[in-house]
């Protein structure tokens, strides 16, 4: 099992740079930042773009993989987003992985900064599986050609193209079945927040029946179940993750139990959401990290 570390862009690059670079020191398999104008409640607070970010996180790392977690068309169009992507693989020397997902509903900051229109649970759907698929050719073809509903694309070049071939690895974040049949077709992996509840044995419960789901998506598209990385976000259960050493100790075991080879979870922050001490996470560096590669 690979674990992953998600990095808020909240920081001033001389605070957020050593939270990367430890990311890597303490052996964690890959590091993320959400790709967001801005998120819930720290909205009024301090926050940066994912792109450069990562950048910066690839210019002071060497092995560690990087990706957004995750980008979403709310605020992208594929074509120049693309071209960003292409640079962020050239950057990281193929260290980076797109974690690309449907997009929030219309009360996001997101969404209502940009003064989008109000799309329906179907049309966000739609509208993702054209960021895909369009993403998917432009990454893969130079001079492509798309037309759909919400995106076009001329003639579009790609040189030189991703370090990483065919292209730089998909995880695609899905929770419903349309969107798992997505990641399914184009995901070198596929993530998952769950589908919510009071409780942890609720949360887990929902997490045995969407990974279920997955493995019958994953067989009506032919997809060798070993082929495909599955990724779960650990702190949209009821418990964070890093609240204690055993907590994490558990969580890791029951994700392994339902099939799952990555687990990510979130830098501990002093206050608001995944409020943690950093001396936990240090704790999971020292005992529970090194026993991952074991299993």
């Amino acid at each position: 099992m690979r674990a992953g570390i998600v990095i808020l862009p909240e920081d001033r690059w001389w605070a957020a740079e050593p939270k990367w670079r430890a990311a890597e020191e303490y052996g964690f398999d890959h590091a993320w930042t959400y790709d967001h104008l801005g998120w819930k409640s720290l909205v009024g607070g301090p926050w940066f773009s994912a792109v450069p970010t990562l950048t910066a996180a690839a210019i002071v790392t060497s092995r560690i993989r990087l990706g957004t977690f995750v980008a979403s068309p709310v605020a992208r169009h594929p074509v120049p987003f693309a071209r960003e992507l292409i640079t962020l693989d050239d950057v990281s020397d193929g260290r980076f992985i797109l974690g690309v997902g449907a997009g929030v509903d219309a009360k996001s900051y997101d969404v209502q900064v940009l003064g989008a229109a109000e799309l329906t649970p179907r049309q966000r759907a739609d509208r993702f599986a054209e960021f895909v698929e369009s993403l998917d050719g432009l990454l893969m073809t130079d001079r492509f050609d798309f037309a759909g509903e919400h995106y076009q694309a001329h003639g579009a070049r790609n040189l030189p193209g991703t370090v990483q071939r065919p292209r730089l690895p998909f995880v695609v974040a899905a929770n419903g079945p349309r969107t798992m049949t997505l990641a399914a077709r184009f995901g070198a992996g596929w993530a998952t927040t769950g589908r919510g509840g009071a409780t942890q044995d609720e949360w887990w419960s929902g997490v045995a029946a969407l990974s279920r789901t997955f493995d019958e998506r994953l067989d009506a598209a032919g997809r060798d179940p070993a082929t495909v990385h599955r990724y779960l976000s650990l702190d949209a259960a009821p418990v964070f993750s890093l609240s204690s050493v055993d907590a994490f100790r558990e969580a890791v075991d029951r994700s392994r139990e339902l099939g799952f080879t990555d687990v990510v979870a979130h830098w501990p922050r002093s206050s608001g959401p995944y409020e943690g001490h950093e001396s936990v996470l240090e704790q999971v560096v020292e005992q529970v990290l090194p026993t991952l590669a074991e299993h």
